[in-house]
């Protein structure tokens, strides 16, 4: 007899696994504004797939997780199945917080799926985690997500009183009750669903014997197809297929979904076809500088991101800091432009990610540098100029402009290898509503007063398209023009499924 069970870690403090208490009767945005919204982009999260029968499919899944971390850093969790049970293990923490070798060992599995979370709808709470377990009759499905839905009301208005707190269950929820209610497979019910919803999804999908890859029509997020002796893999981004030893295939295209298991990969269409719009924050910040987008390196479209402003705005100064580490590329490339030295100006704190321990004031105050400090011998006296890749609301640059100022720099040259960030995304940032931009209403002179500088300048949308080598690919650049490519809520979705801590 076949059997399908799930485990999941418990929450931090050691208590009883808390249950689902929100039931999606109405929707009413809360609101995620001051401190607690994102000075930078909110990573999107990391997703990752699996089959591979006869091999260590959890420790693959581990280690894929691993290079994915730079993309969600509040929780991580792995699917494994081995044809009779499936099993999920999850908890909030950085994937090798939550897993140890004990648990690896115990997850066995011909196939597995693995999340890296960085919340953008629902709040940052150990039952958000992913993958999202929902048991079908016999069988079973886990669910990983990236992105963010843009019809969460909807969707939850077809599924009826359930019980969830991210859009994630949600979809999982709607993908079981088609298994269930039409005694569908996985494919069949993902194709029944899928055109259904709206926004950005990348998933990766699972029951006892498939693994499935979805992109949503758009291609908001990132997916590639990898192999390797015995297996295939899905990744969010190609850097996580080279730890595991995987050659990059293909990318899954926008509006695609491949089905693999026992005959391979199969590939089918259940959207209609649309242009595609991958975010183009991925080149900008969030991707790993070693993964490939659209076919090109982003190392080398940051680089070349630099040398555009170095000939956009060049600067009179003696040095180019980079602001680590997306920054490092640009200020390489504006360097090489203006013959300007590059110099390691500020430190960054390897170890500092995403914390649980709320430091005190005094320490909030002095934020910056727990994550950066700066080289006194590098700045003392100098003209620089500081490249960093974005600025949304604006405090952190501010204390790491003074910072600078303080170890000796007599000028400070602010240049953003991407455009005023002037409005929200409803796709997978979580950057909170316009108020909370420092761009939205400000001129750039007014922008460059608050920070402090003694000169601004952003790169031009049109040279940042053209830096990604791959202009006329199709992207979705509504949160740097506004033009959002889908229709989006005039109150903000992502906060509609928000509970507090």
């Amino acid at each position: 007899m076949s059997r399908t069970t799930t485990t999941a870690a418990g929450p931090p403090d050691g208590g009883d696994r808390p249950t689902l208490t929100r039931v999606l009767e109405s929707f009413v945005p809360e609101p995620r504004l001051g401190p607690n919204v994102a000075e930078r982009p909110g990573e999107a999260c990391g997703v990752f797939g699996v089959y591979a029968p006869g091999r260590d499919t959890a420790r693959l899944t581990y280690f894929g997780l691993f290079a994915l971390q730079h993309r969600g850093q509040e929780s991580a969790g792995i699917a494994v199945a081995d044809g009779e049970t499936l099993t999920v293990y999850k908890d909030l923490g950085l994937v090798a917080q939550v897993f140890d070798e004990p648990t690896l060992a115990g997850l066995h599995g011909d196939l597995a799926i693995g999340h890296t979370r960085y919340s953008t709808t629902g709040s940052n709470r150990w039952e958000n985690s992913q993958p999202v377990y929902r048991s079908v009759g016999r069988n079973a499905i886990a669910l990983a997500h990236n992105g963010n839905l843009t019809n969460t009301v909807e969707l939850a208005s077809e599924v009826g009183q359930v019980v969830a707190t991210t859009d994630s269950e949600l979809m999982a929820q709607a993908i079981a009750e088609r298994m269930t209610t039409a005694g569908e497979d996985l494919p069949d019910a993902l194709t029944a669903v899928l055109p259904g919803l709206r926004g950005a999804f990348t998933l990766a999908v699972m029951d006892k014997d498939r693994l499935v890859g979805v992109r949503d029509p758009l291609g908001f997020r990132p997916l590639c197809l990898g192999s390797f002796d015995g297996g295939w893999v899905l990744a969010s981004e190609s850097a996580a297929l080279d730890i595991i030893g995987a050659g990059f295939v293909r990318d899954v295209e926008p509006g695609e979904m491949v089905i693999i298991d026992g005959d391979g990969v199969h590939s089918s269409r259940p959207f209609a076809p649309t242009d595609p719009r991958l975010c183009l924050f991925e080149f900008v910040y969030f991707a790993r500088p070693d993964s490939k987008l659209y076919g090109e390196t982003v190392h080398g479209a940051r680089r070349r991101m630099g040398r555009a402003l170095a000939t956009q705005a060049p600067a009179q100064a003696d040095i180019v800091v980079p602001v680590p580490e997306s920054g490092i590329p640009a200020a390489q490339g504006y360097a090489e432009v203006t013959g300007i030295p590059y110099s390691d100006g500020l430190v960054k704190n390897r170890y500092v990610g995403r914390t649980f321990i709320e430091p005190a004031q005094s320490m909030r105050d002095r934020g910056i540098r727990m994550k950066l400090n700066p080289l006194p011998d590098a700045l003392d006296g100098r003209r620089v100029v500081l490249v960093d890749d974005s600025i949304v609301r604006g405090s952190t640059t501010r204390q790491l402009v003074q910072m600078v100022r303080d170890a000796g720099a007599i000028e400070v040259h602010l240049r953003i290898s991407s455009p005023p960030y002037r409005w929200p995304c409803h796709y997978g940032m979580d950057t909170g509503d316009r108020s909370t931009l420092l761009a939205a209403d400000r001129t750039v002179q007014e922008v460059a007063d608050f920070l402090g500088v003694d000169s601004l300048a952003y790169l031009e949308l049109d040279a940042l398209r053209d830096a990604t080598g791959v202009p006329d690919a199709g992207f979705c650049t509504a949160c740097l023009s506004g033009d959002y490519p889908t229709e989006v809520p005039e109150a903000d979705a992502k906060f509609a499924l928000e509970v507090g801590p």
